[in-house]
């Protein structure tokens, strides 16, 4: 295997390897809502995140020699941009938890990715043209979310319907990391809007929590798992792996994140879609993969959660 070849390999089964880190996410958040309310826990995971991460960056700058001045400027300048991507950030994962308390975490997690949907869906708007494949992924993920969310009735859960709901504020967010992606550093960018988030989060709880900042203690499990595997150690997984992986494979890999969510569901909390619940996940699995194929070379498009494609620099 040539050098080239055997780098790809390493960055694809690392992000594999984030994907299944963020799918069994889920399952911390499902537990975790069990004694955190929602605002609390997303403060408290991301400010995690956040802090973990800031080590990664010292070593990589001194690593670097990077200067104390460009990397003071470097870090201002990821503060605005940051500002604006963790306030959707705050809005998306806040809607995500809230309806964690009210569905099953293969739902959850396969209706969170159809992000990967809405984000084309919201380009077409800017004037950016879809290709076939595009329209087919997003027809059959809408056909899968029938089989997986709709009731009898034509009808939808309250928590389906919150997450679905969170699909909009995920495809703006990464809309605004896709413009911000080249022009500041991608890590003090993950780390500004984390920490936004997180204080956002925190700001929010009092008014939206019925027991703000209660049962930290209760939730440290998944709060540890939530912050320092899904945000910080995933992450930092991605953004080591970009370096090396093609853009279209990336967000192929990447949407397995789903698959990862529902098996988790079914291993640790007992679980099950049904047959009609997988057979539509699967549907939704392959239209959001479709969404992502790429029939010809193009240039790299953030398709995933937090940019999902990002470089260092």
């Amino acid at each position: 295997m040539n050098p080239t070849a055997s780098r790809r390999l390493r960055a694809n089964l690392l992000l594999l390897l984030a994907s299944a880190i963020w799918g069994f996410a889920f399952v911390a958040q499902r537990v975790g809502a069990e004694s955190v309310d929602a605002f609390t826990f997303n403060a408290a995971r991301f400010a995690l995140g956040a802090v973990a991460l800031l080590p990664v960056v010292w070593w990589l700058d001194r690593r670097r020699r990077v200067p104390r001045p460009i990397r003071a400027l470097a870090t201002r300048a990821a503060v605005l941009p940051g500002l604006v991507a963790g306030a959707l950030l705050a809005t998306a994962v806040g809607l995500q938890q809230v309806a964690m308390s009210h569905t099953t975490t293969g739902n959850a997690a396969f209706i969170t990715g159809l992000y990967m949907v809405v984000v084309p869906v919201l380009a077409a708007f800017r004037g950016h043209r879809s290709s076939w494949t595009t329209i087919a992924g997003i027809a059959l993920a809408l056909v899968g979310l029938y089989f997986v969310a709709i009731r009898d009735g034509f009808s939808i859960g309250f928590g389906d319907a919150i997450v679905l709901v969170s699909t909009i504020p995920w495809a703006l967010q990464i809309l605004v990391v896709e413009h911000y992606a080249k022009r500041v550093s991608a890590l003090r960018f993950s780390i500004s809007q984390f920490l936004w988030c997180a204080a956002l989060s925190a700001l929010a709880a009092p008014l939206l929590d019925a027991r703000p900042f209660a049962g930290l203690g209760a939730g440290l499990v998944p709060l540890l798992y939530g912050g320092l595997l899904a945000v910080a150690v995933a992450y930092t997984l991605q953004v080591v792996a970009q370096r090396d992986a093609l853009a279209s494979h990336a967000a192929l890999i990447m949407s397995s994140e789903s698959v990862f969510g529902a098996l988790g569901g079914a291993l640790l909390l007992s679980e099950s879609m049904g047959v009609r619940g997988y057979f539509g996940a699967t549907l939704m699995a392959a239209g959001i993969a479709l969404t992502q194929w790429r029939t010809e070379p193009a240039p790299s498009a953030a398709v995933t959660k937090d940019e999902r494609l990002r470089s260092l620099t």
